[in-house]
């Protein structure tokens, strides 16, 4: 069986583009995405002095811009990719499609999706594109993973897991540390977000979350540094991701597992773990995967972004079709706060 076409594309006419919150992962992940891909990167920003100081020599023939509104206002910026930490990014959203340009947006868009409502009731008044980066959709294994649920390699869906067997990022004393529930409102939206494409066509009736302190764990961590959500759907379908801690192991991991009535997919990414197989009656397929999460990840979620500016169209990854992960996630946090009380939604993925 030969795999459907999983790796990132852009359209011939390459949009400029300019990072607004160029900080760590921008540098590390957004701007060797882009060099790999050939995208233009017209400009960056970082509210930091010290950052912008050093850019220069990062960016080449890039402009470094000393104020935020100098990057709105460049004509040459068709996309505006925000980078800023979560507390300032709608504010950035709004003013970029204020100022005409398509956006793409890290995730968590927002942490309340009324507050998201004016902004793309305005972006899409001004025929403007606003996507979100859920850029672990293009990590090789996954984005395969779902090109062949859609085209029913497993038959429907019975249930997804997740298991994360691996080290966390480092936590304790950085911004991270000042979200509450942190692991499951922002470091899991990707899990969580993927896990809802792979059940697309159903509804999420029940989310169910907890989070814990682990034995060994410093004090100084504020955030607990275990997690699990599992989801319940109006179909039978089940799906469940589970973080045991800051997991100790020489061959970290990430697998995953897509059961259905008709085969299961099973693989993994992260730390060149990535792998994909198809089990389908007595047949099993082991596919090659070219690329990884980072840095292909974020070619593939800016890619489609621009390709749904080129051809007329919302991308897979819109502003608005994330409200039903933002939806996922407020439920997961209710239900965390409560002890681990079900949550009662109707969320149609």
């Amino acid at each position: 069986m030969s795999a459907p076409d999983y790796r990132p594309s852009f359209p011939d006419d390459r949009l400029g583009v300019g990072i607004l919150g160029c900080g760590r992962i921008a540098q590390s992940a957004h701007l060797p995405a882009y060099e790999k891909y050939g995208v233009d990167v017209v400009g960056v920003w970082s509210r930091s002095p010290q950052t912008r100081a050093t850019l220069a020599d990062r960016v080449g023939h890039a402009q470094v811009y000393e104020t935020a509104e100098e990057l709105l206002a460049d004509p040459r910026v068709a996309v505006v990719d925000i980078a800023t930490p979560a507390q300032d990014r709608l504010r950035w959203v709004a003013a970029a499609v204020a100022a005409g340009k398509h956006v793409l947006a890290q995730k968590p868009l927002t942490t309340d999706p009324a507050e998201l409502a004016p902004v793309l009731a305005e972006a899409e008044r001004r025929e403007l594109r606003l996507a979100v980066n859920q850029n672990g959709r293009w990590a090789p294994a996954w984005r395969l993973a779902t090109l062949l649920v859609r085209d029913g390699a497993v038959g429907q869906v019975l249930g997804v897991t997740h298991l994360h067997d691996k080290p966390l990022p480092p936590l304790a004393g950085t911004p991270f540390d000042d979200i509450p529930h942190m692991l499951i409102t922002d470091y899991l939206v990707h899990w969580i977000d993927i896990t809802r494409c792979w059940l697309s066509g159903t509804s999420v009736r029940t989310v169910t979350a907890s989070d814990t302190r682990t034995p060994g764990q410093p004090g100084h961590a504020r955030n607990p540094w275990a997690a699990s959500v599992s989801v319940e759907c109006e179909d039978g379908a089940r799906a469940h991701i589970q973080v045991p801690g800051n997991v100790h192991t020489r061959s970290g991991s990430c697998p995953f597992w897509i059961h259905g009535t008709d085969g299961t997919i099973r693989g993994s990414v992260l730390l060149g773990s990535d792998s994909v197989e198809l089990e389908h009656g007595e047949r099993t397929t082991r596919f090659a995967l070219d690329g990884q999460w980072f840095v292909d990840g974020f070619a593939g979620a800016m890619g489609e972004l621009m390709h749904a500016v080129a051809e007329g169209r919302e991308p897979e990854n819109s502003a608005r079709d994330n409200l039903a992960t933002l939806g996922l996630v407020e439920a997961a946090r209710r239900s965390a706060q409560r002890s681990g009380s079900a949550i009662d939604v109707r969320i149609a993925l």
